[in-house]
C-alpha cells in the first residue's frame, strides 16, 4: 500500500485535498471518487514531496519543445483508439497498435510514454493527464469519466466526433480570412512596386518637361516619396501596433478590452460569437453526455474557451450553480448568449435533457456561422475589388491629369 496526495472537486465545486491509502493510482481515484469528490490529480506522496517525477514525466521537457500534435493527427487517434476497443482488444494492445503506426514525431513519443504508465498500472486518464501539452483538461476529463461509467470506447467515439466538429468549424473561421488576406497582401506589394518604382519616374519625366502639376499628381508624388524615403518607418509603425496590442493583451484589462472588441466587430464579430456560442454548448453537452460533472465542466470550458468574456459569462454560471441557481439567468445577463441559446438551455434544465439541448444548439450554430462565413465572404468580394479600383483609379488619373492639361493634350 502506498500513500497518496489527491486533489479533487467536492459536491459543490470546491477543490479539496486529501490522503489516500491505495494500491495504485486507480484504486486511489477509485477511493476519492466514492467520497462524492471528482479526483482532479493524483501524486504519490513521496514523490509528490521530493518533486520525483512520475512515470513517463521525465519526457515532458523533451516534448515540450516539439511542434505540438495537430488536432486532425488527435482526432484521428481518438477514433482509431475507440474502434480498437469496441473490438475487444485491451487498452495496453490497442495503444502498442496505434503507437506502431505513428509516424516519429511527439505523439507517437507520447504514447509510448502513456502505454508505460498504463502497463506500471496506472489509469488511462491519469497516465493521460501527464502530457498535457497533448490531452488537455476537457480530454483527461471525458477519458475519467469513460473508465468510471465502464463506457471508454463510446467515451473516446464521441470525443472523436467532438473533435471532428470543432475542427471543420475553426477551418471555416480561417478559411473564410484566407482569401481576403492573400488579395490584401498582393495587393499591397504591387502597390507599392508602383509607388517606389513606377511613380518617381514619371515625376523625373514631368519635371524634365516643367509641367505644372495639379494637386492630385502632387499628392501621390508626395506619397510616393514618402513611401521610398520613410519606408521604415511603416514598419516601425507596423511593429510598434503589434506590440502595443500583444502587451494588452497580456493584462486583464487589455485582454477583456481585444476580445470584447473581436465580439463587437461587424460580419467577423459575429462569427467570432457564434463559434464562441457553438464551442461552448458542444463542449458542455459533450462533458454533461460523458458524465463529468456541471461543475467541473464549466471550470474545464472556462479555461479553454480563449475569450476572457465568455469565460466571464461562464464563471458567473459556475457560481450561479454552486448556490443552488439555474445556468440560464447567469447567461443571459453576460450579453454574450443570445435569448435563443438561454431558453433552449433553460428549457433542456427542466426537462433533464440539457446535454442533448445543448448539442442541438451548438449544431444549429455551426449552421449560423456557415451563413455568416458565407455573408463576409459575398461582402469581402466587392469591398476589395472597389477598394482596389479606387487605387487604381486614383493612381491613372493623378498621373494622366497633367498630360492632359499639356498644350494639345497627349497629341500635342
Amino acid at each position: 500500500m502506498a500513500t497518496f496526495l489527491c486533489e479533487a472537486l467536492d459536491a459543490q465545486g470546491q477543490t479539496v485535498r486529501v490522503e489516500i491509502e491505495a494500491r495504485d493510482e486507480a484504486e486511489a481515484g477509485a477511493k476519492v471518487r466514492g467520497q462524492n469528490c471528482y479526483p482532479v490529480k493524483i501524486l504519490r506522496k513521496v514523490a509528490a514531496q521530493l518533486g520525483v517525477p512520475q512515470p513517463a514525466a521525465r519526457r515532458r521537457g523533451r516534448l515540450a519543445l516539439g511542434m505540438g500534435v495537430r488536432t486532425k493527427a488527435l482526432t484521428q487517434f481518438t477514433r482509431q483508439f475507440a474502434m480498437l476497443l469496441g473490438a475487444g482488444l485491451p487498452i495496453v494492445r490497442s495503444l502498442d497498435v496505434l503507437h506502431g503506426q505513428q509516424k516519429p514525431g511527439m505523439l507517437k513519443e507520447t504514447l509510448a510514454g502513456v502505454k508505460a504508465d498504463v502497463e506500471g498500472g496506472s489509469a488511462l486518464s491519469e497516465a493521460l493527464a501527464r502530457h498535457p501539452q497533448v490531452f488537455d483538461k476537457l480530454y483527461v476529463n471525458m477519458i475519467r469519466a469513460g473508465e468510471a461509467g465502464g463506457v471508454l470506447d463510446l467515451i473516446l467515439a464521441r470525443l472523436a466526433d467532438y473533435l471532428e466538429k470543432s475542427l471543420r468549424l475553426k477551418q471555416k473561421v480561417i478559411g473564410a480570412l484566407v482569401y481576403p488576406a492573400a488579395v490584401l497582401t498582393i495587393a499591397g506589394g504591387i502597390l507599392a512596386f508602383i509607388l517606389v518604382y513606377i511613380i518617381p519616374r514619371f515625376e523625373a519625366m514631368f519635371r524634365e518637361m516643367g509641367i505644372a502639376l495639379p494637386f492630385l499628381t502632387r499628392l501621390l508624388i508626395g506619397l510616393s516619396m514618402t513611401v521610398s524615403t520613410y519606408w521604415y518607418l511603416l514598419f516601425f509603425a507596423a511593429f510598434v501596433a503589434w506590440s502595443a496590442v500583444h502587451f494588452a493583451g497580456r493584462t486583464p484589462a487589455g485582454r477583456y478590452t481585444l476580445d470584447l472588441l473581436k465580439l463587437k466587430l461587424p460580419v467577423f464579430g459575429g462569427i467570432v460569437s457564434q463559434s464562441a456560442i457553438s464551442r461552448f454548448c458542444r463542449t458542455l453537452g459533450t462533458l454533461l453526455q460523458s458524465g463529468v460533472p456541471i461543475l467541473n465542466a464549466l471550470s474545464i470550458i472556462k479555461n479553454a474557451t480563449g475569450n476572457t468574456v465568455v469565460a466571464g459569462a461562464i464563471e458567473s454560471a459556475h457560481n450561479s450553480i454552486r448556490e443552488g441557481d439555474t445556468i440560464a439567468e447567469p447567461l443571459r445577463h453576460s450579453g454574450v448568449f443570445d435569448d435563443l441559446v438561454v431558453n433552449m438551455i433553460q428549457v433542456g434544465e427542466e426537462t433533464g435533457e440539457l446535454d442533448q439541448m445543448l448539442i442541438r444548439v451548438a449544431d444549429n450554430y455551426d449552421g449560423e456561422v456557415d451563413t455568416l462565413v458565407g455573408a463576409l465572404m459575398s461582402l469581402l468580394e466587392p469591398v476589395l475589388i472597389i477598394v482596389m479600383g479606387v487605387v487604381v483609379g486614383f493612381i491613372v488619373v493623378a498621373l494622366f491629369m497633367p498630360l492632359l492639361a499639356m498644350p494639345g493634350g497627349l497629341c500635342g
